[in-house]
């Protein structure tokens, strides 16, 4: 099972899930079984790491991201993923626009693991350092989601 996180810049929003989601995969026994990685639809951060503020929200909650590093969305992620999951309609719309014929991979918006069906993670980068910490309790939320959502599914391949 591979899973892609998708924001703008792949700095804040979707390196931010995708160190919580390997925490919560972690917890679930699960980290072994689900390969998970971030990208931005634009390369204007290609090869950087996550926003500061965005790393210190996440090592409050016991999060590292230091080791991630920034990379724009290839063509090939659309064959190589289970889940392409978009931070906001924007984003969905651009994978949506780039997704071959042929996909079988689930394109969506991640909160909707969450039960916020068709709501985004709104950006941080302009904001404070509160809404780091807003996008963190949304992203942690749509991520126990999502753990559940896989752990199901993988749960009817072994039968």
């Amino acid at each position: 099972m591979r899973v892609l996180f998708v924001c703008l810049g792949n700095i804040c929003r979707s390196p931010t899930a995708e160190g919580v989601f390997r925490l919560e995969l972690e917890r679930a026994g699960l980290a072994h079984r689900v390969e998970v990685d971030s990208c931005g639809i634009g390369d204007w951060h290609v090869g950087k790491s996550p926003d500061s503020r965005s790393a210190a929200a996440a090592r409050r909650r016991g999060i590292d991201l230091s080791e991630l590093r920034a990379r724009q969305l290839a063509a090939d992620d659309f064959q190589r993923f289970d889940y392409l999951l978009a931070m906001d309609h924007d984003n969905l719309e651009a994978l949506r626009a780039q997704c071959p014929d042929g996909c079988r991979a689930h394109i969506g918006l991640f909160l909707d693991f969450a039960g916020h069906s068709d709501r985004a993670v709104p950006d941080p980068f302009y904001g404070g350092d509160q809404g780091f910490e807003d996008v963190l309790d949304l992203i942690e939320a749509a991520a126990r989601g999502l753990v559940e959502a896989i752990a199901l599914r993988l749960e009817g391949t072994q039968r």
